[in-house]
């Protein structure tokens, strides 16, 4: 019975952390670090683009990735191939081109 219930553990973490941002931060910093990520171009991958979201939020490096956790858990980023985040909601929202249709020429 022990087993079957530590093996659900993780199962509740992970929904839990789907309705609530990470411990510490509020509403508030999940709006600056959407903000904070479009302006360095919606992706986190190198030092260069940490830094300036760090400054502009004042969260911690830890901050800032458990948010961008929280971001792909609730479907709002990505992660990269690189291993790095992408913001897929909001600024960073992918544009979707409309189809064109090929006029025959008669």
């Amino acid at each position: 019975m022990l087993k079957k219930s530590l093996a659900l553990l993780p199962l509740f973490a992970t929904a839990g952390c789907l309705a609530l941002p990470p411990q510490g931060t509020d509403a508030e910093d999940i709006a600056a670090f959407d903000e904070a990520v479009a302006s360095v171009g919606c992706s986190l991958e190198r030092e260069s683009d940490y830094l300036p979201v760090e400054l502009q939020t004042g969260l911690t490096r830890e901050q800032i990735q458990q948010i961008a956790q929280y971001r792909i858990a609730g479907r709002q980023g990505v992660q990269t191939e690189a291993g790095g985040f992408r913001l897929t909601s909001g600024a960073c929202a992918p544009v979707e081109e409309p189809a064109t249709e090929v006029a025959e020429a008669g």
